[in-house]
């Protein structure tokens, strides 16, 4: 990897988790010229990185007005969903074919990590810790890792990062008292396991539209 490619990981990386992490608010500008000053990179690096964030969703461009943080809207947060249906359950079911068993062992130490981890802490007002944040991104990323078809996997990833965007500002605390996330994780990861395709797809696809009802409301 060449310093330009480091320098623009570095800030990618470093954009991405602020935004994920809710230090960028939707609909917040993006100056270059303050970024460059922020990272200490030049004009190219902070671009290059600004439009990695286009692709994956988290970040848009317009005429004239120049980057911000993507807004949410409930129409985009339809379609998100709908293409979270087609592309992330084609990628577990390629996964659940084609994976081995070391990817296996990944899942189960993926699964135990988040299981373990706790979700809030006492008397906060956020939704999720960003240790949660990190561990739930890592399992659910890694039930897609057995997925040999790389272009499938990187649509995937990016829609991945969208819902995370909308996850992180649109669920109020309270949203999720009364479902069990940690049992519909359990219930992927087994029939993941059993290699039961259409089980697993039909259990992703439900935790799927579960999370799209939470966030429309919160919306």
């Amino acid at each position: 990897m060449t310093d330009k490619e480091t320098r623009s990981e570095r800030v990618y990386m470093g954009l991405r988790e602020e935004i994920l992490a809710g230090r960028r608010k939707p609909g917040e500008r993006l100056p270059t010229a303050q970024l460059c000053h922020e990272f200490d990179s030049s004009v190219g690096v902070v671009r290059e990185s600004l439009l990695r964030l286009v692709e994956h969703g988290l970040v848009q461009v317009r005429p004239m007005q120049g980057f911000r943080v993507t807004e949410l809207t409930a129409a985009d947060l339809r379609d998100l969903t709908e293409a979270r249906l087609d592309i992330e359950t084609l990628a577990l079911r390629y996964s659940v074919q084609q994976g081995d068993t070391a990817w296996e062992a990944r899942l189960v130490g993926a699964h135990h990590l988040l299981s373990v981890t706790p979700r809030q802490k006492p008397d906060s007002d956020e939704r999720f810790t960003p240790e949660w944040g990190k561990a739930h991104g890592s399992f659910h990323a890694t039930l897609l890792a057995g997925c040999r078809n790389q272009r499938i996997l990187g649509i995937a990833h990016r829609l991945r990062d969208s819902a995370e965007l909308y996850r992180r500002w649109s669920t109020p605390v309270d949203a999720d008292e009364e479902r069990d996330i940690a049992g519909e994780h359990r219930e992927i990861l087994e029939a993941v396991l059993a290699r039961d395709a259409d089980l697993a797809v039909a259990r992703l696809s439900a935790h799927i539209r579960t999370t799209d009802e939470v966030l429309r409301r919160g919306l």
